[in-house]
């Protein structure tokens, strides 16, 4: 599976205040995920990814030091409680203003090495190594092809959803004409992209405003985890590394269909 977004037949556009979306397709059950692009996403991000038929990356909006855009928590295979940051030193060209797509490596060659070294260190012994290694390598391949550590976030994500076999489409927020307002520039990059049903997550629903979505015909679903198992223990905690270096690929797989299949089947709140 080829780890570059795919454009598909959508026009590219500047965001712009003034953009007003047409009401989405109709066509049944077209299911958006918009998420910012994490640095090996936790297992709850991974599985909302999973469970849409796209993933539309947040690239354009503020890069943000103390979230998942440029690291992330590993967790140790035997005692997961044992924890440390894999960050990717990032170079903010604009300062607090620059947006994620904007944000460059400080050193590539040195978050290549710090990245391959800790994840080898915690995961080498698991006996899915194999799995592992193979995310691993094409983000390490990554390296010398882009200066920009949202694309490194990117295709880590990417190299974890191709090893539970996603098939879904990426698509990027910052081709896609928007307004601005949380609400007001989800739905309108979801409308843009013919979505029809909108996978949110447990903060999005916070501050979530229904009318945008109401008035361009894109259903609002909330997106949950299991309750604790052995897998889903620290999903909201630690990349989704451990997860399947825990398990395997296959296993994981099977979780997230579990997952996926129950959420295409949860009604939204205004559907």
């Amino acid at each position: 599976m080829s780890l570059q977004p795919m454009s598909g037949s959508f026009a590219a556009g500047s965001t712009a205040d003034s953009s007003h979306p047409e009401p989405a397709s109709k066509r049944p059950g077209v299911v958006c995920a918009v998420h910012q692009p994490n640095l090996f996403p936790r297992l709850s991000t991974l599985a909302k990814l999973y469970a849409a038929d796209r993933w539309i990356v947040l690239d354009d909006v503020q890069f943000t030091r103390r979230d998942y855009q440029h690291r992330a928590r590993l967790a140790g295979l035997s005692d997961p409680r044992a924890r440390q940051w894999l960050s990717l030193a990032t170079h903010l060209p604009r300062g607090r203003s620059t947006l994620i797509f904007e944000a460059r490596l400080a050193d590539p060659r040195r978050c290549r090495r710090r990245l391959a070294e800790l994840v080898r260190q915690y995961y080498c012994r698991s006996r899915y190594w194999a799995s592992v290694q193979t995310v691993l390598e094409l983000v390490l391949d990554r390296f010398g092809k882009t200066d920009r550590t949202a694309d490194i976030a990117e295709t880590s994500a990417l190299a974890l959803l191709s090893s539970v076999g996603w098939r879904g489409e990426v698509l990027r927020s910052s081709t896609l004409s928007a307004r601005k307002g949380r609400s007001q520039r989800l739905v309108d990059v979801a409308a843009a992209t013919g979505s029809t049903v909108y996978l949110c997550g447990t903060g999005g629903m916070r501050y979530l405003k229904k009318q945008p979505f109401a008035e361009l015909g894109v259903s609002v679903v909330p997106f949950h985890t299991p309750a604790v198992t052995p897998v889903w223990q620290f999903a909201r905690e630690v990349s989704a590394l451990w997860s399947l270096a825990t398990v395997g690929s296959g296993n994981l797989a099977e979780e997230l269909r579990r997952v996926a299949s129950t959420q295409r089947n949860t009604p939204g709140p205004h559907a």
